[in-house]
């Protein structure tokens, strides 16, 4: 039984089906495919199975099941999982074991899934590609020579290898909409506050977000209505609110800026004609956004400055990571993190530390916080006429692995999918078809809380896809 459908797998299972022998055929699955695509950091064997046998008990006793009953979820390796470890894909962590459950993790329990277990993710959440792990990369099922997206590229690869029907991921600059959209899955940033991040190692607090990974609308919708909720443990986390959805068609908006400069033709001519095709349904409009011009360097100047913050507390003393110590507690520290840190996390650091030095925080962090406001301002005029926004999910077609060395040229995938993080609006990925081979993504974006508008949109994107 493979997890194509999670609600026709969960059909199944709450029917009469083993979920002892779903699990159990999923993990050979996974033993014998992952070696290849390198999703998983750490397959959780043993737990899996004995939540499997306590679930097929529940069934025959006739407990109550849960949504998600039997289900697999993968989870990203940055979200804690107590008693399994949670690296980031860092040597930092690698041997960190969690001693308490992230919220979200405690809601899956609560709903009957199953952790079958931790996937790749780029070191911290670092990046668009899933290259920049400590455990090496992870590579796209649908071509083993390309890139699987990032930073929770790992989970994509895992929807897509069918080794889970679904996924959790974060998304702090596109991290769960990049790789969906290399991967040919759905994947949705939630609005800002709706899923907690309580047990989530975070990159950048004020834009990460935990987010659901599915092969379809509907998968992606069950985990989301699960995952979601007010948690006071989280001080980000907001009460509960739902956009009234009328029965009128939808109004789409287009900005010119999401066809700048570094989007390829073959993802622009995929999505225009997709769109094009969508005009026969909605109602498809171009529009402009100034500000999304700046997004971009915002983004970066923000998120770099948050992991410098955050990141400050992993100096191999308290945990983590413990080198050779040296002739004072300075070296000591500089040590552990010489060696915890990969490249792409201390440039990272370095660059926010910079940002956030005497002389140069007003000139570069306050001044990106001001343009932040107007990316949201603008956002927030243009969903007074529109009810959703549109465009490509990533510039780029899917890259081979080794591809894109200079770090630039890689933050510039970052474009499209950061003005979501930005505004703290929720944004979706859903496959669009396919150019030279490659998968292409369309990316809708609603106003704060509209979910379920978006999986509106979505359900008409499959069925003209």
């Amino acid at each position: 039984m493979l997890p194509r459908s999670a609600i026709e797998t969960r059909e199944e299972l709450a029917g009469g089906a083993s979920v002892e022998e779903y699990v159990l055929s999923l993990l050979e699955r996974i033993r014998r495919e992952d070696p290849k695509i390198n999703s998983f950091i750490t397959i959780c064997d043993g737990p899996a199975i004995e939540a499997a046998k306590a679930l097929d008990r529940k069934r025959r006793e006739g407990g109550k099941l849960g949504p998600l009953f039997g289900l697999a979820v993968a989870v990203k390796d940055n979200i804690c999982t107590k008693g399994v470890r949670t690296t980031c894909g860092s040597r930092m962590l690698e041997g960190f074991v969690p001693p308490y459950d992230a919220t979200v993790i405690r809601r899956l329990k609560g709903a009957d899934a199953i952790v079958i277990g931790k996937t790749n993710m780029d070191e911290f959440a670092m990046g668009s590609s899933t290259e920049n792990s400590y455990f090496g990369p992870t590579r796209n099922p649908l071509d083993p020579e390309r890139v699987a997206g990032g930073s929770s590229g790992g989970s994509a690869a895992a929807v897509a290898s069918a080794f889970a029907p679904l996924a959790l991921g974060s998304d702090t600059g596109g991290s769960v909409r990049c790789p969906a959209s290399f991967c040919s899955i759905v994947g949705l940033k939630p609005t800002y506050g709706t899923v907690s991040r309580y047990g989530l190692i975070s990159y950048a607090n004020s834009l990460e977000q935990i987010g659901p990974m599915a092969s379809n609308i509907g998968d992606c919708e069950l985990l989301f209505d699960v995952i979601r909720g007010y948690d006071p443990r989280d001080n980000t986390s907001l009460p509960q609110k739902r956009v009234e959805i009328g029965e009128g068609g939808l109004r789409i908006g287009v900005p010119k800026e999401f066809f700048m400069e570094g989007v390829q033709e073959a993802v622009e001519k995929c999505v225009r004609d997709f769109l094009d095709k969508m005009g026969s349904l909605v109602e498809v409009e171009e529009i402009s956004l100034p500000s999304l011009a700046y997004a971009l360097p915002t983004y970066y100047i923000i998120a770099m400055s948050e992991a410098s913050s955050n990141l400050a507390r992993y100096d191999g003393i308290r945990y983590g990571l413990r080198g050779e110590d040296g002739s004072d507690w300075n070296e000591t520290y500089c040590n552990n993190r010489g060696m915890g840190f990969g490249q792409e996390v201390k440039r990272r650091i370095i660059l926010g530390t910079y940002a956030l030095s005497a002389g140069y925080r007003n000139r570069y962090y306050i001044r990106a916080q001001k343009i932040r406001t107007l990316i949201r301002e603008d956002f927030e005029r243009a969903f007074k006429e529109f009810d959703l926004i549109a465009g490509p999910t990533m510039p780029v077609l899917p890259f081979r692995i080794g591809e894109k060395l200079d770090p630039v040229e890689v933050y510039m995938c970052d474009i499209e999918t950061v003005p979501a993080n930005l505004a703290g609006i929720p944004a979706i990925s859903v496959p669009c078809g396919m150019s030279q081979g490659l998968p292409v993504g369309l990316q809708l974006m609603a106003p704060p809380f509209g979910e379920e508008l978006l999986f509106r949109a979505g359900r008409i994107v499959e069925e003209l896809a």
